[in-house]
């Protein structure tokens, strides 16, 4: 998507910094999260809003969206979120905003957390898991980077499904630590099916 700056365009025609870039994105997201785009708009805008030169540019990829005019978002990231269960199912889905850090107590249940569509506010999050039995599922999209490296695994599966390209870039890193036992971590794309989600 190529988003020219309109002549003469003032305030428009001067170079875009990060807090510029991040702003937009947060905007992205959460008319995402409301519907607004489909995952796939989000990509392509995203990616532009990343490599956006000047604020002509990003005022370009928000102007079809209700944006609050001076301020940031009225959803703000918690620092941390809790989930303790058992024998339970939770789910984070449309429209989340994803915090700085969570910690994850689940035996016997299932987690899922949809990263696709949720508000990113920040470029890492910090997943502390207890895991034993069941599972957790995480749904990503291009420019989220899932680490596993530092999860220690008991009669338990990792699987982590490629879902960035070279060339996109990184919004969001998960890393991911502690230990799983008699369960799965299933890091996965969303499922398109006619239009249901995930």
């Amino acid at each position: 998507m190529s988003v020219q700056p309109s002549p003469g365009g003032g305030a428009l025609a001067l170079r875009a910094s990060h807090a510029d870039r991040d702003s937009a994105v947060d905007v992205l997201s959460a008319a995402a999260g409301d519907g607004m785009l489909t995952a796939e708009e989000l990509d392509e805008r995203v990616g532009a809003a990343l490599s956006a030169r000047t604020r002509g540019e990003l005022a370009a990829l928000t102007a079809d969206l209700p944006v609050a005019p001076d301020g940031p978002l009225p959803a703000e990231a918690k620092d941390v979120v809790r989930i303790e269960q058992e024998g339970a199912s939770t789910r984070r889905g449309d429209g989340w905003v994803v915090p700085r850090r969570m910690e994850i107590r689940s035996d016997w249940g299932e987690v899922t957390l949809d990263l696709a569509r949720a508000v990113i506010t920040h470029d890492t999050l910090h997943i502390d898991l207890a895991l034993r039995g069941g599972t957790l599922k995480l749904v990503t999209r291009p420019g989220i980077v899932v680490d596993t490296d530092s999860l220690v695994a008991s009669y338990a599966k990792v699987k982590v499904a490629r879902t960035a390209d070279a060339g996109t870039p990184v919004t969001l890193r998960v890393a991911i630590a502690g230990e799983v036992s008699f369960g799965q971590v299933v890091v996965r794309a969303p499922r398109r099916r006619f239009g249901r989600k995930a």
